[in-house]
């Protein structure tokens, strides 16, 4: 496997359009870890050895960062096939009505438990095999259908939503559909498909973001049979309730030019197993239902066919079924979202102040505007991607992380917005509001929930580290050599001639017109919609290039600038799926001046928050920021502590 510490050359005439320049044969480190400590090098050497290159066919989003704008990727909208969408129907009427007549989302935040007869009729209507093959127990419906199942649970409960999408967006079934052997899924895929919740094991306390600080165990026994799994992992989501858990474990390390590189594996580990102890279950400000807790391996002995994928592939298994899972949480927002607007245009009619109805007020009417474009632009990006996942349309990683960074933070604002539109009842629960005769609307429940999605299956912090990366790896194959101190100074001249010829060609064209391509089939107020993200791909691409020089081989620790430029990629992603998907909506039947005025308010509203990260690119206090946090972090300041208890 190429990591993306060397620079394959095949990959950078598909991703940036140009013919690569002339480079060494034996590809060479493009970043210098020479500088970097002992700590920071091992993380950076074990999450950049999990790490696939992009696709060769690279796409949508991917390639925004590098000035070419492919709407065709993406238009025609990839809409639900007539089929498909049969085939999930009478599946989601079902959830649907179930979840309405036997489900008491209050009554389970008041417990904190979910009814093991909720539990018990979801597995028999397949809620927890939704994409398990048929031969296995499932329902094999398509990445859609599921979607539109989370959509369905996470406009009624969350606690329901964790369990359903924990267990097999993250759980067993995934990981195993992904990268499981035959043998592996004839035993595991039928339990977890209609009896046994399942779980996923990864976080440490000290481990989070940085698996190489991973200290949980795996060594295998002398006779080479089975692994010995040692140490305990925090945060673990289902434990408490889960049959099987998919662990993530560090195995023995292996030489690699020279040098110990550390290992991680996945293995299928059954709760059951002698040495496994559920110590402790963790309680949470939302999410009261939630099943998550501690878990501890003493000389808990897994067998050898247990290994998912082979040994060291444990983070690939991992980054990989996250790619898809964390899908499911945007699909969850986007019921919660639309729960929310409903709730929220229902009381601006119903509110009268100072004669009025309050949404006759511009102060809410911009509040429920502004939910209504994300709303729109939410579920554009998140069934667009869905979509493409089941037509296996190449490397989705950067939509799927847009997805749920961009769906999850929306949906927080969306919910914040909505408690200030309720004001008093907003704050109030909804057993407190029944109490005293009014409807139970819980809106104080859905925003205590829906925090926990911009931390759940990668921060929006590490999304955004994430997609940065992604978006430097064309420039990073190209001209890192450039500044890696560990190669000889030939090696680093020769680069500088290559990359300097590619980018004496590609540099030029980013002040060129931009090409949005044929939009002779978009509605004519679409157009100039798409025509602006084309255009502003390049100016996208030209400022990271001007960041590159500027920081040179610095440019990844600058976190703050990067997370702006992965900000313009994303609301260039959201403007170009939203107007995409208006017109499947026009073209579907739906009245044209409604799709129209939700679509041109989405990309208004867009444009205004691209103005706003291009404006911090040049103009910001991040070095001042980070200057007074050591300060602090030094034991400055103490003033700002005085006068507390």
């Amino acid at each position: 496997m190429k990591t993306p510490l060397e620079a394959p050359p095949e990959q950078v005439k598909a991703e940036t359009g140009v013919k690569e320049p002339a480079r060494q044969e034996a590809p060479a480190p493009v970043i210098d870890t020479s500088k970097m400590s002992k700590g920071q090098r091992e993380a950076l050497e074990l999450a950049e050895a999990s790490r696939d290159p992009l696709d060769e066919r690279g796409s949508f989003a991917s390639n925004l960062f590098i000035g070419k704008f492919g709407f065709d990727r993406i238009f025609p909208y990839p809409t639900q096939s007539d089929e498909d969408r049969a085939k999930g129907e009478p599946f989601l009427n079902r959830l649907r009505e179930y979840l309405e007549a036997n489900v008491d989302a209050d009554e389970i935040d008041r417990t904190g438990e979910i009814p093991q007869k909720n539990i018990d009729d979801l597995f028999a209507m397949g809620a927890f095999a939704v994409k398990i093959p048929t031969q296995y127990g499932g329902l094999g419906l398509s990445q859609v259908n599921y979607g539109r199942a989370a959509q369905l649970l996470g406009s009624w409960d969350a606690n329901l939503t964790a369990l359903v999408s924990a267990h097999q967006s993250i759980g067993v079934p995934q990981p195993l559909l992904l990268f499981g052997t035959e043998e592996q899924k004839a035993k595991y895929l039928p339990r977890v498909a209609r009896k046994e919740i399942s779980a996923f094991a990864l976080t440490e306390w000290n481990a989070g973001s940085d698996p190489a600080n991973m200290s949980l165990r795996a060594d295998l026994s002398e006779d080479g049979s089975e692994y010995v799994l040692n140490g305990e992992k925090l945060w673990c989501t289902n434990l408490i309730k889960a049959g099987a858990l998919v662990v993530m474990a560090r195995t023995a390390p292996k030489i690699v030019n020279g040098k110990e590189r550390k290992q991680i594996s996945a293995f299928i580990v059954d709760v059951n197993s002698p040495g496994l102890e559920i110590a402790y279950r963790c309680h949470f400000m939302g999410l009261r239902a939630l099943y998550n807790g501690i878990v501890k391996f003493k000389d808990v002995r897994v067998p050898r066919e247990n290994l998912i994928a082979k040994e060291g592939q444990g983070l690939k298994v991992a980054l990989t079924t996250l790619n898809t899972g964390r899908l499911t949480i945007p699909a969850a927002c986007v019921g919660l979202s639309k729960r929310l607007l409903e709730i929220c245009t229902k009381w601006a009619n119903e509110r009268v102040q100072w004669g009025v109805p309050i949404g006759k007020h511009y102060a809410i009417a911009g509040k429920i505007a502004e939910m209504a474009g994300q709303v729109f632009a939410m579920e554009a990006i998140t069934f667009l991607t869905s979509a493409l996942v089941d037509r296996k349309a190449g490397d989705l990683r950067i939509e799927t992380a847009m997805c749920k960074m961009w769906a999850t933070e929306a949906t927080w604002r969306i919910a914040d917005e909505a408690m200030q539109v309720r004001g008093g009842r907003g704050y109030e629960t909804a057993q407190s509001l029944e109490g005293r005769g009014e409807p139970g609307i819980p809106v104080e429940r859905f925003l205590r929930d829906c925090r926990i999605n911009m931390i759940f299956e990668g921060s929006s912090e590490i999304m955004r580290l994430f997609i940065a990366r992604e978006a430097l790896d064309p420039h990073l194959k190209i001209g890192g050599a450039i500044f890696n101190t560990q190669l000889p100074m030939a090696q680093r001249i020769k680069a500088m001639f290559g990359s300097g010829s590619f980018y004496s060609r590609w540099y030029p064209r980013q002040y060129t017109k931009a090409d949005a391509g044929d939009l002779s089939k978009l509605h004519a107020d679409l157009r100039p919609h798409i025509q602006y993200a084309a255009r502003t791909s390049k100016k996208l691409a030209r400022g990271l290039f001007h960041a590159m020089m500027r920081f040179g081989p610095k440019l990844e620790r600058e976190q703050l600038l990067l997370s702006r430029f992965c900000g313009i990629a994303t609301e260039l992603f959201c403007i170009s799926a939203t107007c995409s998907f208006a017109q499947s909506k026009i073209d579907a039947g739906e009245p044209v001046d409604e799709i129209l005025s939700l679509a041109n308010y989405a990309c208004r509203s867009a444009k205004l928050r691209i103005d706003h990260h291009f404006a911090g690119t040049s103009e910001n206090a991040d070095k001042r920021a980070y200057d007074l946090t050591q300060e602090l972090m030094a034991g400055k300041h103490q003033h700002l502590q005085r006068g507390i208890v």
